[in-house]
């Protein structure tokens, strides 16, 4: 069936992104699969990163169907396009009926997208991960794509400032080599697995990142670790 919303939207975003200015470093791009089914696993650190994620996915040719909050689907704006993109709505009381929709298309070769940590990470740091996205790999036997993201927290995220204008921000991602189950393993030790390379493909990220705070107010966007003033991940978990 012809993609008559998709590859639009795709066009739309991408010109916003030359209009905004915005400077991206892609690496990894190779390892997404030009065919067949994937899971694509990313830390969460903003509420563009799945439209970032799906152009990582570009250059493969791809198509990412993404699992996102039911709400999502119920707004005017968003719901129609989220619907017609065939991106996958989660309620949280009812999940199984999700999976087995994500499980559908992967089993026909479709790549989902998945943020296992379920939410925004306020601190920026990478949250423990839910077990969903390595099930879901597992059952249909399919590859784990890690990637990561870093900048996109400063353009729009979770109790941070709105920045959608004329930026000029740099913006990183980087994606991993495929990981696949190991025979026998358990689905706790497969997302941990995958949670640490996603680890490091972040901290890869923020060592390349060009951007820096322009002034002692502009740190918010940083954990503490890097010397920012983001909630402590324990903090962070407090106002969830």
């Amino acid at each position: 069936m012809a993609e008559l919303v998709y590859p639009p939207v795709i066009g739309f975003a991408r010109t916003v992104f030359k209009v905004q200015g915005l400077r991206f470093d892609i690496g990894g791009t190779e390892h997404v699969p030009r065919e067949g089914g994937a899971v694509l696993v990313s830390n969460h650190i903003g509420y563009l990163d799945f439209v970032f994620c799906g152009l990582a996915a570009r250059p493969a040719k791809r198509l990412v169907r993404f699992m996102a909050k039911e709400s999502v689907f119920r707004h005017r704006v968003s719901g129609p396009l989220m619907r017609a993109m065939k991106h996958i709505p989660v309620d949280r009381a009812a999940g199984e009926q999700a999976y087995g929709h994500a499980l559908e298309a992967l089993r026909r070769g479709e790549i989902i997208g998945v943020f296992p940590e379920a939410t925004i990470s306020e601190s920026f740091t990478l949250k423990s991960f839910k077990t969903g996205a390595a099930r879901l790999a597992a059952d249909a036997g399919v590859p784990l794509l890690p990637m990561a993201l870093w900048g996109t927290q400063r353009l729009w995220t979770k109790g941070g400032p709105r920045n959608l204008g004329r930026s000029r921000l740099p913006v990183t991602m980087r994606v991993g080599e495929q990981i696949r189950p190991d025979q026998g393993e358990r689905m706790g030790a497969l997302s941990q697995r995958l949670r640490a390379r996603v680890q490091e493909l972040l901290e890869d990220a923020q060592r390349a990142y060009p951007g820096r705070p322009s002034g002692p107010d502009d740190r918010w966007w940083l954990p503490r670790h890097l010397g920012g003033t983001a909630p402590a991940p324990k903090e962070a978990a407090e106002t969830v």
